[in-house]
């Protein structure tokens, strides 16, 4: 979003990233666990900004609309991950659309396995090491945004790409960069998912979350910082939206995912309300420094 761009292929993203850890973890699986997880996380990443080089090249060099090239590469990449889990990834003498599991070992440590071997004391959960690479993906961005000369000339290219030509900056190149570094990020979606949950490359691994992303970006007005608190609020309305449908099947799936609806748009409708008294005291905290 600071680059100008308006990703919509997250989800087609994170299916092509969940292909490429599939790929390195039975490459070297059996030889090395540690080493399968890594390369995991490396071929998630690689193959999600493969796939959104594309769409950012025809975008770059021929015009073509990112929105609209993005959403089509959704669906190929729904149908290139169908046909490769009933055939060549396909679990040998299977039926599902499913891969055979992952080796034993490949898999994302849990956090209370973490902490245990530190000496801490950790309540047992699923939580596992995904969610600390996506606090370091988050530190990255910021610090790639804000703090690096390639971060302002994304940032300027965003807001206005005619200035950001006279300046002598690539509108092509940053095109691409910054939707290959979106592709990337969507591309290790999966590693909770398949590392820490299913040990296996499923069909709808992705679960629509490539598109509550975008959801998620916006309530956190596209910062890092908003986007973790957005990511914390968005969990806990699934999650808790899971629970109340088991603690009260009465209830149904729509009066859910209504009550979810309505706890986000007061969230965001609620922005304009405190948005003024905290900007006044950020600037009365500028000015004190200043002083």
């Amino acid at each position: 979003y600071h680059a100008g761009l308006f990703n919509i292929g997250g989800e087609g993203q994170a299916m092509l990233g969940g292909v490429g850890l599939t790929l390195a973890v039975f490459l070297v699986g059996d030889l090395s666990p540690f080493l399968a997880v890594l390369l995991a996380i490396l071929g998630a990443a690689l193959f999600g900004a493969a796939w959104a080089y594309i769409p950012a090249y025809l975008q770059a060099k021929r015009g073509s609309h990112v929105v609209i090239t993005t959403i089509m590469f959704n669906f190929i990449a729904s149908a290139l991950l169908a046909y490769l889990l009933v055939g060549p990834l396909q679990r040998p003498g299977g039926q599902m659309p499913e891969s055979a599991d992952f080796p034993e070992g490949a898999s994302l440590m849990y956090l209370q396995d973490l902490f245990m071997m530190l000496g801490f004391e950790y309540e047992s959960g699923p939580l596992n090491l995904s969610a600390l690479i996506a606090l370091l993906c988050a530190l990255a961005v910021w610090f790639m945004l804000w703090r690096t000369r390639f971060g302002y000339e994304l940032r300027v290219v965003g807001q206005n790409h005619q200035a950001a030509r006279y300046a002598g900056i690539s509108f092509t190149r940053m095109t691409v960069v910054a939707m290959m570094i979106s592709g990337a990020l969507a591309g290790m979606m999966g590693l909770n998912e398949l590392l820490g949950e299913q040990h296996r490359l499923l069909g709808n691994f992705t679960l629509g979350y490539g598109f509550v992303g975008i959801a998620v970006a916006f309530m956190g007005r596209n910062h890092p910082v908003g986007i973790i608190l957005a990511s914390i609020l968005f969990g806990a309305l699934y999650q808790g939206g899971a629970e109340l449908a088991f603690e009260m099947p009465n209830i149904q799936r729509d009066y859910i995912v209504l009550i979810q609806g309505l706890v986000i748009l007061f969230a965001g409708a609620m922005e304009h309300l405190f948005r003024d008294p905290v900007e006044a005291l950020f600037r009365r905290v500028r000015e004190r420094r200043a002083v």
